[in-house]
């Protein structure tokens, strides 16, 4: 299952999209993260996942823009540290 966390404004779409299928539960990227965005939360289904902190779901936009990747710099540090590629963002 794709579990999306985000929001859409008149500057653009912001999402971090999950795929909870794929996460092995690890927590690497929660660790790889410097703002504290992901956590690891339990699902319906009795699995740890990776998933966003209702803290940081409505600003996404502003807690992952210092690791936003740009020309000569690599891809953001969750997305780096999880191996299974569960992880993806919108921009």
């Amino acid at each position: 299952m794709i579990a999306n966390y985000g929001y859409k404004d008149g500057s653009g779409e912001y999402y971090i999209s999950m795929n909870t299928d794929k996460c092995d539960g690890c927590g690497d990227c929660v660790t790889a993260c410097p703002a504290g965005v992901l956590e690891m939360i339990v699902n319906d289904y009795d699995e740890k996942v990776a998933a966003v902190t209702d803290a940081h779901r409505k600003k996404i936009k502003y807690s992952c823009a210092p690791c936003k990747p740009v020309q000569g710099r690599p891809v953001l540090p969750c997305i780096a540290a999880c191996q299974p590629q569960v992880i993806q963002h919108s921009w």
